[in-house]
């Protein structure tokens, strides 16, 4: 099924959805040896933001943008080194995340999910360094 964005934030079950992935999800990423820096402050207020954005990302309110302004998260992101190993770090503790709350297992959900792996490849700002 192709979901349209604004179906999208409704069929995964809105705020208390994005909520539960947001809490399960910022553990794991600060437990991330590798992604960790990248979440630079409070993980509360990155949480925050987080339960701010998605909404929006997926079609529902703009909440982000009635505190922040347009998310322009490309921009917001290119002060940090995102590079394919790290997108890669942070879709499989998204999956993670999204498999803890059953939200992989949904149609709604894995068009979401999807719609995350197009973000994460426009993130990488910086090739892996060689090991």
């Amino acid at each position: 099924m192709d979901y349209q964005l604004k179906a999208l934030y409704y069929e995964i079950g809105g705020q208390e959805t994005i909520n539960q992935l947001v809490n399960a999800f910022y553990p794991r990423v600060y437990a991330d040896k590798e992604l960790r820096p990248l979440f630079e402050g409070d993980m509360e207020e990155i949480k925050r933001k987080q339960k701010l954005f998605l909404p929006q990302f997926l079609g529902g309110p703009a909440l982000y943008s009635q505190e922040f302004g347009p998310p322009a998260m490309r921009q917001r992101h290119l002060p940090f080194k995102i590079t394919q190993t790290k997108a890669k770090r942070w879709l499989h503790c998204m999956k993670e995340a999204f498999e803890e709350i059953g939200l992989y297992e949904q149609p709604a959900g894995k068009a979401f999910y999807e719609r995350l792996t197009q973000v994460a490849a426009i993130m990488v700002n910086s090739p892996d360094e060689a090991e």
